[in-house]
């Protein structure tokens, strides 16, 4: 892994990195904590998706954990921990997840999760701000914060863009916890595939992206649609057309041209 922070990974207690067949695995391991997130944890998490953005050896990213759960969400003895904690302390906590989760929905590779168990709280955040997911027919969600008195407040921003109003409202409201198909239903994931096959499918489909799209055109898609939402239409539009005229000029974008016509096949991870 050329010009990556070998040395920090190496010394990384609760999260494994490592890239094979073009694609970065980050793993969460506390799974005697049901991969709970601590700010050790999230710290953690922002290096390994900083090294997998920088690793040129990767070109897509798979989040997965270790253990009978994806993640149950905070830490509970940490969260007590900060009830003692100030305002600016607090601020600060709440600041550290929101940059995580700001990282990977802004990464320039596509992320996707592989979620083998249940998802709740910020675990089903972490879930939801990937790209594509894919979870078994066991695993349950849901964001428990208001049962209590806590908010759901860092995912909402993401959900509203994701799901829409009237199913983040259903969710972050009442606080329910929803079986895999139902999370489908409603878009927090979108593949529920059995649990021997989950590896399996997720693999098939990093390495179909990894073969068969561009890397560069990905990453400019995955800019251009986290921008779009927050740009009126003239000035989408404008965007738009400026990023499509810039396409036009890529390398990707001719290489990709003279194979068409050519009727050659294109393998983009070579």
């Amino acid at each position: 892994m050329d010009n990556l922070p070998t040395q920090e990974l190496e010394a990384l207690r609760f999260i494994q990195y490592e890239c094979r067949d073009a694609i970065g695995y980050i793993t969460l391991n506390r799974p005697e904590k049901r991969n709970a997130l601590s700010a050790e944890m999230v710290t953690e998490l922002k290096l390994a998706f900083t090294a997998a953005e920088e690793d040129e050896h990767c070109k897509v990213v798979v989040l997965r954990a270790n253990g009978a759960a994806f993640c149950a969400g905070a830490d509970l003895s940490y969260i007590q921990e900060l009830q003692g904690f100030g305002y600016t302390d607090n601020l600060a906590d709440s600041t550290h997840l929101m940059q995580l989760f700001h990282q990977i929905y802004t990464l320039k590779k596509v992320v996707i999760g592989e979620v083998q168990g249940h998802a709740l709280a910020g675990g089903c955040g972490l879930a939801a701000i990937c790209d594509f997911a894919f979870t078994v027919p066991e695993a349950k969600f849901g964001y428990t914060e208001v049962k209590i008195g806590f908010l759901p407040a860092i995912v909402s921003v993401f959900l509203l863009r994701k799901i829409g109003e009237a199913c983040t409202k259903q969710l972050l409201l009442t606080g329910e916890i929803i079986g895999a198909q139902k999370a489908a239903e409603y878009g927090l994931v979108n593949f529920v595939v059995g649990r021997d096959e989950l590896a399996e499918q997720v693999y098939a489909f990093a390495r179909r992206l990894c073969t068969e799209n561009s890397g560069q055109s990905m990453e400019a898609t995955k800019e251009m649609l986290a921008r779009l939402p927050e740009m009126a239409l003239e000035d989408g539009l404008r965007y738009a057309a400026q990023m499509n005229a810039e396409a036009r000029g890529s390398v990707d974008c001719r290489r990709g041209i003279a194979a068409f016509l050519n009727k050659e096949k294109i393998s983009w991870d070579q």
